[in-house]
């Protein structure tokens, strides 16, 4: 029962679009519909200017972190069965992705997913962000450093966990995390793709 429940209500907690009300909030565009048109930190970075940018972001990344860890977290507490703590881990990641609450219009899921793994393992969650951050200072480009990050996470998870359920968790958001950057992997292979502001031009 806990295996189906506690998904559903990962899933429920993971399509709160912290992006959207954080906008509302500090009234800056939809970010549905405006930018990029994807409602996460770097695009609410960018509609919300040099004034109410990073606070924006800050706040969006924070939320969205949130909302892969706690679920994460409370199912640790309440079972110690790694299938149902990566049915839950994919609920709230899938719940950004498709939020039922925002018209299945949801972000790419790189915040959601570290919060996931800082709940699985905070160690792995830690190399993970290393990792991005190295790529984003080394590249400047949001998208780019979280696709170098999708590859290590599996690579990651089967060196540090090990566990069947964890591993297939982590290979399914890596193939998601791929397809929801699609478009900007097209406009990389151009390079037309938008850098990420936050280190300069």
């Amino acid at each position: 029962m806990l295996t189906l429940l506690l998904p559903i209500l990962a899933y429920l907690v993971g399509s709160v679009s912290s992006a959207v009300i954080v906008c509302r909030i500090m009234d800056l565009p939809d970010p549905r519909t405006s930018g990029s048109k994807n409602p996460g930190a770097t695009n609410v970075l960018r509609l919300g200017g040099k004034k109410k940018g990073k606070l924006a972001a800050g706040l969006t990344l924070f939320g969205d972190i949130l909302k892969g860890f706690i679920p994460v977290l409370v199912a640790q507490l309440i079972t110690d069965k790694s299938l149902t703590i990566a049915l839950v881990g994919l609920g709230a990641f899938l719940g950004h992705l498709y939020p039922v609450f925002f018209g299945f219009k949801g972000g790419k899921g790189v915040a959601t997913a570290a919060g996931v793994f800082f709940g699985i393992s905070s160690f792995v969650a830690l190399l993970l962000l290393a990792v991005w951050l190295v790529a984003a200072f080394a590249s400047n480009y949001s998208s780019l450093a979280a696709l170098i990050t999708s590859v290590m996470l599996p690579i990651l998870v089967i060196l540090f966990i090990g566990q069947l359920p964890i591993i297939l968790l982590a290979l399914a958001m890596t193939g998601l995390l791929f397809w929801r950057h699609r478009e900007n992997i097209a406009r990389l292979k151009k390079g037309e793709e938008s850098k990420i502001g936050l280190f300069g031009e």
